[in-house]
């Protein structure tokens, strides 16, 4: 395992693993007057057809417990609308803005450099976006051009300096200390709510525009449209898995459970490679990471890649016909059956309630 220099990483473990404490010293000396600038964030805020995504205003909670000065930065086309609703939230001063269509889709060739240019003009200390695919695929390219290290799908925010961090499936917490010059971070938005676009009056102001020429061209996507609740953001989730054996029956079982509690819909990993389900919903480590008020189980055997992307939930119930499944260890609720029978059963006395 490598690590940068430029980085004192403490891990401890949880569970039942026994706690072990590895320390890797930096050469860097955090007091040193370099270091001591003023600070300030940048919040990067994802849009989509001219669309504030609220789950990215996640990343102004996360800056408003570093403290210093918060501004947000959105890029597309007709933004001005996007960064009105940006500016109401409170706590945030300024609202960077860059008009221009090249930037709708989020592509990190020409969106990393875009942003590098408003990093350096605005002499920020820590940059913020949520760990979402435009994140993930973001940050890393806007590390590497300011030759900072990134620090990803943090948890916590000890100080300015220090962040907390799940590693290994989230058996091991590891503690970040970080002595780059900026901060690079994405946040995982379970452990940061989205901040409310209501009592600030932020000013907006036009960012630099490079117009970086790029040699990739956006062809076209395809997208799963659903009249559910969103699964990154719901507040119930219900989640199939290997157990239902077939497509047919994951729709027939799951979708008028999800729609009799409101809920959004979620599989594992093994339900998606099935061909049971899009992997849009998958949930998991390699998925999306949930935290919702319910999470409800349904075949999922629980293997520990799928246990990453849900334990945070308030309560876990399961339903699952093997009373050794690994699911009922982390399940506040459980119910050992066969799940063809008593999930139309429970579907149909939350109709009836």
């Amino acid at each position: 395992m490598l690590f940068s220099t430029a980085t004192r990483t403490v891990l401890r473990s949880v569970g039942s693993v026994p706690r072990s404490t590895f320390a890797f010293s930096s050469p860097f000396n955090n007091n040193s007057s370099t270091l001591r600038r003023l600070l300030s964030s940048l919040a990067i805020l994802e849009q989509r057809d001219g669309k504030l995504n609220h789950g990215s205003l996640s990343a102004i909670t996360a800056a408003k417990k570093l403290g210093g000065s918060i501004h947000g930065f959105v890029a597309g086309s007709n933004i001005k609308p996007v960064a009105e609703e940006a500016a109401k939230v409170e706590g945030v001063e300024k609202i960077i803005a860059v008009d221009n269509a090249a930037y709708d889709k989020g592509l990190p060739e020409n969106f990393a450099p875009l942003l590098v240019e408003n990093i350096k003009k605005g002499g920020y200390t820590h940059i913020i976006a949520g760990h979402t695919a435009f994140g993930k695929s973001l940050l890393p390219r806007v590390a590497a051009l300011l030759d900072s290290q990134q620090i990803s799908d943090i948890t916590a925010i000890e100080n300015e300096n220090t962040f907390v961090r799940p590693i290994y499936a989230g058996n091991a917490i590891a503690t970040v200390e970080s002595s780059d010059l900026v901060k690079v971070i994405t946040i995982r938005g379970t452990a940061f709510p989205a901040a409310e676009a209501q009592g600030g009056s932020a000013t907006i102001e036009d960012g630099v525009d490079p117009n970086v020429e790029i040699s990739v061209e956006w062809v076209s996507e395809d997208l799963a449209k659903s009249d559910r609740p969103d699964l990154a953001t719901a507040g119930k989730v219900v989640s199939g898995g290997r157990g239902l054996k077939s497509k047919e029956d994951f729709d027939r079982i799951m979708l008028p459970l999800a729609d009799a509690l409101g809920a959004a819909v979620g599989a594992s990993r093994a339900a998606v490679d099935s061909g049971y389900a899009d992997n849009s919903l998958q949930v998991g480590q390699t998925g999306k990471v949930v935290a919702p008020q319910l999470y409800l189980a349904v075949g999922i055997s629980g293997a520990i890649q799928h246990l990453a992307g849900m334990k945070d939930s308030k309560v876990i119930a399961a339903i699952n016909k093997d009373a050794e499944a690994p699911i009922f260890q982390v399940a506040d609720v459980g119910l050992v059956g066969d799940l063809f029978e008593k999930v139309p059963e429970l579907t149909e006395k939350l109709k009836s309630s």
